[in-house]
């Protein structure tokens, strides 16, 4: 089965209004003016109803929502599952230090190459401590081998809740960038997500605790 998700869903969930139910003014009584569009058996031609195209920037179809194909397919999908025993320190001879005891967390993953998009559901459990990083977050994905270290190339938002399950899910488009400079740039300056697509292995996912700050979690993209 392809996997897909409805990106204009996602849009237009970020302009809803978050306004109470109850501070909304109620329209319940509002008695309408003959002719002003309440019960009409026809709508004047050009009012906006039953348009075959709405004129620009009325707030349909947003920028990169083709009406005809509203659906856009992953090109490919990753499942990560991140634990405390595969975190190392170092770059020259990197050890494994354990991590954060106790913590898990589990990264899904859908890639479109072309249009440079990565979605994401992070879900971790058994965090401790404060999220910590010289990133811009602590939630990542880093171009390193398996037992390797290397740069962060995406930095996710940080995973929320109440209790012991924290949640992160979204969908980001590059240009990208981590917030962690190396070299005079961002790390993740030119980065493409087409090189997790062609080369997964070479990738990991991680996400760091001021209690175990080379990383609370980590795990490597299957090959």
């Amino acid at each position: 089965m392809k996997t897909s998700i409805t990106l204009c869903a996602l849009a237009a969930l970020q302009h809803v209004s978050a306004t109470p139910l109850s501070k909304r003014q109620d329209f319940s009584t509002v008695q309408y003016p003959p002719g002003t569009g309440a019960n009409l058996h026809e709508y004047p031609p050009g009012t906006g109803a039953n348009l075959h195209e709405y004129p620009p920037g009325t707030g349909e179809n947003p920028p990169n929502c083709p009406p005809a194909n509203p659906i856009i397919p992953f090109t490919s999908t990753f499942h990560v599952l991140a634990t405390p025993d595969q975190v190392v320190n170092g770059t020259t001879n990197p050890v494994f230090t354990g991590g954060l005891p106790g913590a898990q967390a589990t990264y899904d993953f859908g890639i479109n190459a072309p249009l440079d998009l990565i979605c994401y559901n992070i879900r971790l459990t058994g965090f401790r401590g404060e999220y910590q990083s010289p990133a811009k977050t602590a939630t990542h994905v880093h171009e390193a081998a398996k037992g390797k270290n290397g740069p962060p190339r995406l930095a996710f938002p940080n995973p929320m809740g109440d209790g012991d399950v924290r949640v992160s899910v979204g969908c980001m488009q590059g240009p990208f960038t981590t917030g962690l400079i190396q070299n005079g740039q961002d790390t993740g300056t030119g980065f493409r997500v087409q090189q997790i697509q062609d080369n997964p292995s070479g990738f990991f996912a991680d996400l760091h605790s001021s209690l175990a700050v080379p990383g609370a979690v980590r795990g490597q993209f299957p090959g």
